[in-house]
């Protein structure tokens, strides 16, 4: 295993009521080589990597549940890290493909850095489509950088609205109705709770894309403790 790696916090926002992102500089010698999907470890918990250094600075995202240490932690303060973890998006084979992309709550953190390399290389993909599900509108991740995100389709969704919400209510697999893609050549993208990931792969393979390009990722390594690296792989 690696030795951990010295952070500095250069900067947190809030993006969520129970969940935080930390902007990080390196104090010595960085994690090397994190690519999209992949996580690091602190205190005993995995946090998503969702911002990378080549696209806005590497950043983790953080629940309440991972601790005061680790969710209250101040610009200045230092952090130990460890990783990287999981084998990442693979989005290199993705390429030249009309793109799923599909959210629930902290799982866009996760999804975060595919969507910005995506946005980065534009021309290399066909149309792209962003579903992104929260349990309520203040559960909703990255609220000011969606709607800037050039998507073909973004669509949002909630389970429960309040009267200011003016998007989608229900599951996050009743968008998949608005995206265009053609499932010959299409690659999706997907990180949420067990059951949603389940109830997304049925729907996509049903629509016609290959299983083998359903990517899929366990939304629940960003809320428990870690336990073995295994704990930290998806298919």
């Amino acid at each position: 295993m690696r030795s951990p790696a010295a952070y500095r916090v250069a900067s947190r926002w809030r993006e969520t009521p129970d969940v935080v992102t930390l902007r990080l500089e390196p104090v010595d010698e960085p994690l090397p080589g994190i690519v999209p999907g992949q996580y690091v470890t602190a205190e005993g918990h995995a946090l998503p990597v969702s911002a990378l250094p080549t696209t806005g600075g590497l950043a983790i995202t953080v629940r309440a549940a991972a601790g005061r240490q680790l969710y209250a932690a101040q610009a200045g303060e230092r952090l130990q890290l460890t990783g990287p973890h999981g084998g990442g998006w693979d989005l290199e084979k993705a390429l030249g493909h009309d793109l799923l992309i599909v959210a629930y709550g902290i799982g866009l953190a996760l999804l975060r850095p595919l969507i910005r390399d995506v946005f980065a290389d534009r021309t290399a993909y066909g149309r792209v489509n962003l579903l992104i599900g929260a349990r309520s509108p203040d559960d909703m991740m990255a609220k000011y950088e969606t709607r800037h995100w050039p998507a073909g389709y973004t669509g949002l969704t909630v389970d429960h609205p309040d009267d200011r919400w003016h998007g989608g209510i229900g599951p996050v697999t009743a968008l998949v109705d608005h995206a265009a893609f053609d499932a010959d050549h299409t690659s999706a993208f997907v990180c949420g709770p067990e059951h949603l990931l389940h109830a997304v792969a049925g729907e996509l393979t049903r629509r016609g894309i290959p299983a083998d390009r359903i990517r899929l990722a366990p939304q629940h390594a960003c809320e428990e403790t870690v336990r073995t690296p295994e704990h930290l792989s998806y298919a």
